[in-house]
């Protein structure tokens, strides 16, 4: 019987900070970091397997604008093949119930052509509409309300009927679990502890109400897109820093960033509320971070679903790369750490060879 990993922490939970520091101990003793010179595939090839489903339709786009109902068809077949379900509804009811306020985290900085696109989380939302669940029990987010404005988020409310909302206009939780470490940086006027003076100051990035008073289950979305630092705006990224503040004190150093994200995304209270992992993949762009630079892009037209967000950037990751050298851009050298420490850390799986992947037409 396939065992949550929800309810591996229930059950471990009295030993989690023991594991933690196993983890933390053989990050430190590891041969150094994984790079593309020490491929993940050579640190071990046994072992439980990653599971993508990747759809694609070449007709998915014209002239980069999705096609509405070409997403919503590569939606459906993802999410029905990737539960193993007969129908649309039967497959997002396993995920979630009409109980739940399940919060769709997109990535809204880079805008409506580089960021997750708006008409494939339209798709999602349809799909958990047709389970019953109400339309104000879904919010799309991200950290600032003015970008999710901007990649054209509000229309998907006044359309759909859901919510949108930016997790620093909601506030930061003081009581909620928060990410502790010694780094300290220089606050900024959003963070919780800004303004304020004593011992410690500076240590905590605290979690979103968002995410700790209202949200119940998440679903990543985020897009195929180059990151300056960790190599991916991925999933791990996109989550771990849009749900807390005081970040800007890892955003500059890749050994900063490597260690605080999966750390950050470990935390129950984001982690474990993870259901599904989407990658939207219609068009990879290959450089320039959160500009939107489509001359640094390859159309893909492919939509990547899976319950492993270290699976999903690793992939991300090589597609990238691989995009880059077929248009002869210079490949930088590729740092594995951050999804290395993920694993450390039973996120999901960073060995190549241990992710399955199932294309379907």
């Amino acid at each position: 019987m396939e065992v949550s990993r929800n309810a591996r922490h229930n059950e471990l939970s009295p030993n989690w900070f023991c594991r933690w520091c196993l983890c933390l101990c053989l990050t430190l003793l590891a041969p150094g970091p994984v790079t593309a010179q020490t491929p993940l595939g050579s640190v071990a090839t046994n072992g439980p397997e990653a599971r993508v489903i990747i759809v694609a339709d070449p007709e998915a786009s014209e002239n980069l604008v999705p096609v509405p109902d070409k997403i919503r068809a590569m939606v459906n077949r993802a999410i029905t093949n990737l539960t193993g379900k007969a129908t649309v509804a039967a497959a997002w009811s396993s995920l979630v119930s009409t109980n739940d306020i399940v919060g769709l985290k997109v990535l809204s900085a880079p805008g409506p052509n580089s960021g997750t696109r708006k008409d494939v989380v339209a798709a999602v939302v349809e799909g958990l509409l047709s389970t019953g669940l109400p339309p104000t029990n879904i919010v799309v987010w991200d950290r600032h309300s003015v970008e999710l404005r901007l990649a054209g988020y509000y229309e998907l409310q006044r359309r759909l009927g859901i919510r949108v909302a930016g997790s620093v206009e909601a506030g930061y939780d003081e009581k909620s679990q928060a990410y502790d470490t010694p780094l300290l940086g220089t606050l900024i006027y959003s963070d919780l502890e800004f303004g304020q003076k004593a011992p410690g100051i500076g240590r905590k990035s605290y979690v979103s109400k968002l995410v700790t008073k209202d949200i119940t289950k998440i679903i990543n979305i985020t897009p195929l897109l180059h990151h300056n630092v960790v190599g991916v705006s991925g999933n791990l990224f996109s989550l771990a820093l849009g749900s807390v503040d005081n970040t800007t004190r890892f955003e500059s150093s890749a050994e900063d960033l490597d260690r605080a994200i999966p750390e950050i995304y470990a935390l129950p209270i984001l982690g474990d509320r993870v259901v599904l992992n989407i990658v939207d993949a219609l068009i990879c762009q290959y450089d320039g971070q959160n500009s939107g630079l489509l001359q640094y892009s390859a159309i893909l037209n492919e939509l990547r679903f899976s319950r492993d967000p270290v699976a999903l950037d690793v992939l991300s990751l090589q597609e990238i790369n691989h995009q880059r050298e077929l248009a002869e851009d210079p490949v930088t050298k590729t740092n594995f750490t951050l999804f290395y420490n993920a694993s450390l850390l039973e996120i999901g799986i960073s060995n190549p060879h241990q992710i399955k992947v199932e294309r379907l037409p």
